[in-house]
């Protein structure tokens, strides 16, 4: 199934308010699913022009990822890079893979939303949201400690981040 039927799919549970079902589909369609997925379920909308998504449940356990009843109202290529930085929590928070630091979690999965390592059939975003998403993985980047051993760890895909940005500015 090509983009343009997955969001005619899409339009159709929309059009009769199956959000969650619209939500499934979107991971199964562009293979996001995981084993510690423990389902959608609704959050508070933020605003009409933006949205927050969350991955919930203890480390090391199933997480049930959070969105907004008007999900589906943004661009697609958006909802989907929000959608996979969730699954990317969704696996960092499985059993035996737990990923302990926040800070560590967020900086991957902003990194994700910009290179697609993990998940590679998920479509790029606006040079808006990439600058946008870039920065915020810089922020928990400096968040991790000054010259921390996660802050080394981390020193590559930092540069990368930081190149795109340049680049795009």
């Amino acid at each position: 199934m090509n983009f343009e039927q997955i969001n005619l799919h899409l339009e159709a549970y929309k059009e009769h308010d199956q959000i969650l079902d619209a939500a499934k589909f979107l991971i199964h369609s562009f293979s996001l699913e995981h084993e510690n997925f423990a389902g959608f379920g609704f959050r508070e909308e933020l605003s009409p022009t933006s949205m927050l998504l969350t991955a919930e449940g203890e480390l090391g356990g199933p997480q049930k990822v959070m969105i907004p009843r008007n999900l589906f109202d943004f661009d697609l290529n958006l909802v989907l890079n929000m959608v996979a930085h969730e699954m990317l929590h969704v696996r960092q928070k499985a059993p035996g893979q737990v990923v302990e630091d926040k800070n560590e979690r967020e900086f991957q999965a902003y990194y994700e939303m910009l290179f697609h390592k993990v998940f590679p059939q998920v479509p790029e975003v606006s040079d808006f949201h990439k600058k946008f998403f870039g920065n915020k993985a810089l922020e928990y980047y400096r968040r991790m400690g000054e010259g921390s051993e996660l802050q080394q760890k981390y020193t590559g895909e930092k540069t990368d981040v930081e190149h795109l940005i340049h680049s795009l500015s």
